[in-house]
């Protein structure tokens, strides 16, 4: 364990992840390095294995961070609003999430191997924060939405959260990709993020 203060800790920590996330809006997950990684933060490079054991645990915190981003944003949402039609909310929700690009992107990753290479209790932390989003979307149903049934609810975060793996990738599309389209002949309609959400969700709410 790193010495010093829990705030200490906390900010090197968030350094860390601010670091990774910096060099993922430019490289793939699998050209980042942890000794990149290091060479963007203020302290040696290995003291990053006082808080990190591996790659895919600081991108696991890079994500469990998106989350309570738009965890924060949700609750807003709800502080905003007293009622909301099934199309405002779609409006609303599509946007909430058209401003966490990250989180998508990171969605649209091999979870499995970046929990199976993660320890433990970084797991659980992250799912803490996954679960807190389920919380508040789930809330946001019971304020915004009182007719619905609990199997209703239920149902609509069972298909919206599974839906959101594939947001980015089906909406962020390179020129080899359009152009591998396009010779094979596929005719795809090619949708934002905003685009693809608020359909999704006016669909589940049956608006």
């Amino acid at each position: 364990m790193p010495r010093g203060s829990e705030e200490l800790t906390a900010a090197r920590k968030e350094e860390i992840i601010t670091a990774c996330a910096e060099l993922y809006k430019t490289r793939s997950f699998k050209e980042i390095t942890m000794k990149e990684i290091g060479r963007a933060t203020t302290f040696t490079r290995t003291s990053i294995y006082n808080y990190f054991q591996t790659k895919e645990e600081i991108f696991l915190a890079l994500l469990q961070r998106e989350y309570e981003l738009w965890v924060h944003r949700l609750k807003q949402i709800q502080a905003e609003h007293e009622r909301m039609t099934g199309t405002e909310f779609a409006d609303v929700l599509a946007r909430s999430l058209e401003e966490r690009k990250n989180l998508l992107k990171i969605m649209s990753m091999n979870h499995y191997d970046m929990e199976e290479n993660s320890r433990l209790e970084r797991l659980i932390e992250f799912k803490a924060a996954y679960g807190r989003s389920l919380a508040e979307v789930r809330n946001c149903l019971d304020k915004f939405f009182p007719e619905m049934t609990v199997e209703d609810k239920q149902d609509f975060l069972f298909s919206f959260f599974p839906f959101m793996f594939g947001i980015y990738p089906y909406t962020v599309v390179t020129e080899k990709q359009r152009e591998a389209m396009a010779q094979a002949k596929v005719h795809y309609v090619y949708m934002s993020i905003y685009e693809i959400t608020y359909a999704e969700v006016k669909k589940l709410l049956g608006v």
